[in-house]
């Protein structure tokens, strides 16, 4: 009987609603009967957007949850899963010497190579591993002028009629990464940062790495990374100095149209760099390629040591400044002051 709207307030005639309920009532019926109409309807921002999961699957270097695009060819690749049968047999066997150096409760082996300081030359290996294993494992050959070798060849020397159809070699795509790397005194976390754009332009031009433009569009990323890493980027004069059949006007084309079809986005999130760091790690282990690894003395493991008790303050403080500001009335409750027993 509490409603205020009751049939028995007015028997003769049913219920009035408010002025309110009832200008509510009418504009719902509008807002259905204008979805229910084939009517223009203007559709909301968050339907017109694109979907997160198909965002992620389109740009993986920009996101870091999505597996990079080199582990995945390479996981593909028939020889690779024949080098890990191999060592999956070397590690069981006991006749074999064992490849990988084990710690022991005596001797502890480290590598120098962290995901703040990696280690160039093997940084520069995976790197290049992976990007072997992105011609090789090429869906097409889709390239762009820019980037083709024989319309802007990078040496005097005459391009062979089968470049185009001839996949380099490991060995050889090292050799070229690392003579840029060494000349320009370039540093390891440049590598990774060169693969990270690398992979940005084949997604977001739609395009492949093959045999007839690898090495150009290598020299944009290195270009490219070694600006926005380093702090004394290398200029593209410098870059002519070490290929000494290019030009100056060649290198800022390619760098131009490099960006333009990057959509100028350089940003690389730390997420992500540390995820191609650790995929990189993942690809070397898979292809029997070891880190340099270092027994632990006394004086490296008194520096971890220092470095982990730094971190460990860092973290308490920021703890306790957490503690003080979630601090609320509701911890006082069980804060009482007991009453002394005197016997």
């Amino acid at each position: 009987m509490g409603n205020t709207i009751a049939c028995c307030v007015s028997p003769e005639r049913s219920p009035t609603l408010p002025r309110q309920l009832a200008d509510r009532q009418e504009d719902y019926q509008i807002s259905t009967n204008v979805r229910e109409n084939t009517g223009p309807y203007l559709q909301h921002i968050s339907d017109r957007e694109e979907p997160d999961e198909v965002a992620q699957e389109s740009h993986p270097s920009n996101h870091a949850r999505v597996s990079t695009i080199f582990l995945s060819k390479s996981q593909t690749d028939c020889e690779l899963q024949d080098k890990r049968k191999s060592n999956h047999i070397n590690h069981v066997s006991h006749t074999s010497p064992l490849s990988k150096k084990y710690s022991s409760c005596s001797t502890i082996f480290i590598d120098d190579s962290t995901v703040s300081q990696p280690n160039l030359k093997s940084t520069i290996k995976c790197v290049t591993l992976a990007i072997y294993y992105h011609i090789k494992n090429r869906d097409s050959d889709r390239s762009l002028d820019i980037f083709d070798e024989k319309m802007h060849p990078l040496s005097r020397e005459q391009v062979p009629g089968d470049y185009s159809r001839t996949d380099p070699e490991h060995k050889l795509i090292y050799r070229f990464v690392r003579t840029l790397f060494s000349a320009a005194q370039l540093t390891a976390e440049c590598a990774i940062v060169t693969l990270v754009y690398l992979e940005r332009l084949l997604t977001y031009a739609e395009m492949d790495i093959c045999p007839c433009n690898w090495k150009r569009i290598v020299l944009g990323a290195i270009l490219l990374a070694s600006k926005v890493w380093d702090d004394q980027a290398v200029w593209n004069v410098d870059y002519c100095q070490i290929l000494k059949d290019i030009t100056v006007e060649d290198m800022n084309e390619m760098e131009r149209q490099f960006l333009e079809l990057l959509q100028f986005n350089i940003n690389v999130p730390a997420s992500v760099y540390a995820k191609y760091y650790f995929d990189l790690r993942s690809l070397a282990d898979d292809n029997n390629l070891r880190f340099p690894m270092e027994t632990l003395g006394n004086e490296r493991a008194q520096k971890l040591e220092a470095i982990s008790r730094l971190c460990e303050d860092k973290y308490k403080d920021r703890s306790r400044a957490a503690m003080r500001r979630s601090f609320s009335a509701d911890n006082l409750v069980g804060i009482r002051c007991s009453n002394a027993v005197l016997s």
